[in-house]
């Protein structure tokens, strides 16, 4: 008897094991796909991940149901890595495997319907729902349930179907569905026997139709020029004539139709061939960096804002290339990458690989064979968190820009995941150095590299000597008594607004909300709308005229009237980015004035074209969210202001003080980039606290002083690794008697500091509520012992009836 292990896309902590005949198991190898049944009836994509003679004690083992692969999609190096994310996340194999495939390589079974042709009783009473399904399937021999659905009007048709079984006339059938398909690209080739000039000439002579001779003309025209083939598009294109003069030529057997696959993202236009000279700076940094890969297997580049750590990127890039190594370059925002794959792809044109969310599930599956194939197109991929899945074979450098976005982290769904911690993992079971980047690195990664446990280089002057922006503050208390605001712009940044618009310059305006404006109150009785589902205030866009909950995506219209108490006087409070575009067109009418949010960036193309337009000085004024605090670079961009720097600072976060000084630092950044010295504007209530000086001086020792020095006397990552459980359940009282329960056999069996249970600052969402409970646990405790201890009280958490229904979910912030 021969059985393989598989891993399943489901949320299952462990392998299962199949049964498989002599000749499947000679074929099969690890990391192929099968797919196999589970449950009643689905059938599901697994992954091999070893095969034995061993039989399951607990189960009888299922027969597969088909092979898939001709040969592995995912190697063992990728395998050990999900297990080790896995274990160290404390989330499922299950969860690993299904966020890190594309989906489309996931295939899952579809229920079609079939007719029973048994069936002889033709006295059978039928609906007219039943008959329109019978009807159908006398022109098909099977239907997806989705089709019914649209036969009959209906969205819940599975109690008309189960009514069709009873009766016997039909039953379902499960099948296995691959939506991918190749693209095809026509070319146009021009029959071998009418190379010959003799032959051409006479077949020029016998064609009668001018625009047949028109056609051929272009041909040869487009032929001189082109040496990779003649598309079907660019010969019409370029002819001026139609597709049924081309369709005549080839009936004729004039010309011959080839389809040839071709990738969907080609960057080889790119390509150009430009020299990268490092500055002196640049240099002793790069050497730097040289030197401490021989002992450091990580390094951290600490450089200010407009170093030109992009320069020293390419240059190690090169290095790794001429070695004949794979190169993975983490981004945390997919706005960064637009910028990135313009330079790369002028440097590397198609060994450049792009992979993020935005892409399609076509692309990323293309990007994924390239990889796993080492292709030459494949050598460099810059991406998102989740490009850290892709199938390498031959890593050699992993670079891990602005380390310390948040971003990084993964949040929902599970695995929740720290791609950069990961990504350093992967690297160590490559045997590839790792390169960390930021100009404000995160706290954990500066202690990490003054511990010496990382690498530090320090790039401290900015590319080609330019000045670090001169920094403004505003007291908006003041500006308010004084009466010197307009809107929510206070007089000195419309002034410089000003100014820089009569320059031809840029400006980025900075405003971490999106919408129009977070709340909407009643002026008569302060009633304010909130979410059904979540105990949130709903966000007013005016562009959509609706309020919306940022959680659960829940909206109403917006109302003409109070809820509560039908009084017509209803007003705003606070402002989104919506309301800055807004007032900025009726202060400035004549500016273009674009903005960059969440909202406005939800198409494939957007982040592109938006950056490419403010690129190419089109836009004047670019408003956004902290998109544009990561790494952009604009060298016409004189001005930057932030409205306000409180709403960050005071967020319930023990990071809240470190996110706002590196947010604006790295809002701050944008400015004077070139040979003009930027100006940063920062609106304020509190100009004096410690973090908007310390921005105001750009002193990053000192907010990492004061900051570590908190973090040592309340416990807090650096010197203690957090886990959080969040528990969630619809029953308020459940939830709270469960969270008594759970953190009162924790402090019986963990001899360390338990925090909670606490309910967080919003405590309802998607109509469950949470609780959280916080250990810490401090270096010199066995962390994976201590997983193990928490591991077993959630089973016996989970073996209690009254709190099966209460969910709980590990997150181990542990950088």
């Amino acid at each position: 008897m021969f059985f393989i292990e598989v891993i399943l896309p489901l949320q299952l902590p462990k392998t299962f094991t199949y049964q498989v005949n002599e000749a499947e198991f000679s074929v099969l190898k690890i990391g192929m796909r099968v797919a196999v049944p589970f449950g009643k009836s689905k059938i599901y994509t697994s992954l091999v991940i070893d095969k034995h003679q061993n039989a399951p004690s607990l189960y009888d083992a299922k027969e597969i149901y088909q092979i898939i692969d001709e040969f592995p999609v995912v190697n063992p190096i990728q395998i050990k890595h999900w297990f080790w994310i896995a274990e160290y996340y404390m989330c499922t194999i299950g969860d690993v495997f299904r966020s890190a495939m594309p989906s489309i390589m996931l295939l899952e079974s579809e229920t079609s319907v079939v007719k029973n042709t048994l069936v002889a009783d033709e006295n059978t009473e039928i609906d007219d729902n039943e008959f329109l399904i019978l009807e159908a399937l006398n022109y098909q021999s099977a239907i997806t349930v989705a089709t019914i659905s649209s036969i009959v009007e209906r969205k819940n048709v599975f109690p008309i179907l189960q009514k069709m079984m009873a009766k016997n006339l039909i039953h379902l059938q499960e099948e296995l569905i691959d939506n991918y398909k190749p693209k095809l690209v026509k070319y146009v080739v021009l029959n071998s026997k009418y190379e010959d000039a003799t032959a051409l000439q006479e077949l020029l002579n016998t064609l009668k139709s001018d625009k047949q001779k028109q056609i051929l003309l272009a041909y040869f025209q487009l032929k001189t020029n082109n040496k990779n083939g003649i598309k079907v598009s660019d010969l019409i294109a370029n002819s001026g004539t139609s597709s049924a003069v081309l369709n005549g030529l080839v009936k004729k057997e004039i010309f011959i139709i080839e389809s040839l696959q071709e990738d969907r993202i080609d960057f080889s236009a790119n390509l150009q061939s430009k020299e990268i000279v490092l500055s002196e700076a640049q240099e002793k940094a790069f050497q730097e960096i040289i030197t401490s890969f021989e002992t450091k297997n990580v390094s951290l580049l600490h450089g200010i804002t407009a170093s030109g750590k992009t320069e020293i990127y390419i240059k190690l890039m090169e290095d790794n290339l001429k070695q004949n190594k794979q190169v993975l370059f983490l981004l945390p925002e997919i706005a960064l990458t637009t910028q990135l794959v313009a330079r790369l792809t002028k440097h590397f044109g198609n060994q450049v690989a792009v992979f993020h969310s935005k892409y399609s599930n076509k692309e990323r599956l293309e990007v994924w064979n390239q990889v796993l194939s080492s292709s030459e197109k494949a050598k460099i991929v810059i991406g998102a968190r989740s490009a850290l899945f892709l199938p390498f074979s031959n890593l050699g450098l992993v670079l891990v820009d602005e380390e310390h976005e948040q971003t990084f982290k993964q949040q929902d769904p599970a695995p929740r995941y720290h791609a950069r911690d990961a990504a350093i993992v992967l690297a160590n079971f490559h045997e590839a150095k790792v390169l960390l980047g930021s100009a404000t690195p995160s706290i954990e990664t500066f202690y990490n590299a003054s511990t010496g446990k990382f690498g530090l280089i320090n790039l401290t002057q900015r590319f080609g000597n330019a000045s670090l922006p001169e920094v403004v503050l505003v007291d908006l208390k003041d500006a308010y008594f004084r009466k010197k605001m307009n809107g929510y712009f206070s007089h000195t940044l419309i002034e410089c607004i000003t100014e820089s618009i009569e320059n031809k310059e840029q400006i980025i305006l900075f405003q971490n909300r999106r919408g129009y404006s977070p709340v909407l109150e009643c002026l008569t009785c302060g009633h304010v709308p909130q979410c059904t589902q979540c105990d949130v205030s709903l966000t007013y866009h005016k562009f959509k005229n609706q309020l919306r909950c940022h959680y659960c995506g829940y909206a109403i219209a917006k109302p003409t009237n109070c809820h509560a108490c039908s009084s017509l006087e209803i007003t705003t409070k606070g402002f989104g980015t919506e309301q800055i575009e807004l007032e900025l067109a009726t202060i400035f009418p004549n500016a273009n004035i674009k903005r960059m949010d969440q909202d406005t960036t939800r198409g494939k193309y957007s982040f592109e074209k938006l950056i490419t337009s403010f690129k190419n000085r089109e836009i004047d004024i670019l408003v956004g969210t902290q998109m544009l605090a990561k790494g952009l670079d604009f060298d016409n961009v004189s001005l930057v202001g932030i409205l306000n720097a409180d709403t960050m600072l005071h967020y319930p976060d023990f990071r809240a003080f470190e996110r706002s000084f590196q947010m604006m630092t790295q809002v701050a950044g944008r400015a004077g980039r070139a040979d003009k010295i930027g100006k940063v504007i920062i609106q304020t209530y509190n100009p004096m606290h410690n973090i908007i000086q310390q921005v105001t001086n750009n002193n990053y020792s000192l907010m990492y002083k004061e900051q570590l020095y908190d973090r040592k006397i309340y416990y807090y990552p650096p010197y203690f690794k957090l886990i959080k459980l969040q528990m969630k359940n619809r029953d308020y009282e459940k939830l709270k008697n469960a969270s008594i329960w759970l953190q009162q056999v924790l402090s019986q069996n963990l001899q360390m500091q338990i925090l909670g249970p606490e309910e967080p600052s919003i405590n309802r969402v998607r109509n469950e509520y949470l609780r959280n409970i916080v250990i810490k646990v401090p270096m010199d405790v066995n962390l994976s012992s201590t997983k193990k201890t928490i591991k077993k009280i959630l089973n016996s958490f989970d073996s209690i009836p009254q709190f099966k229904s209460v969910k709980v979910i590990p997150i181990a912030d542990f950088y």
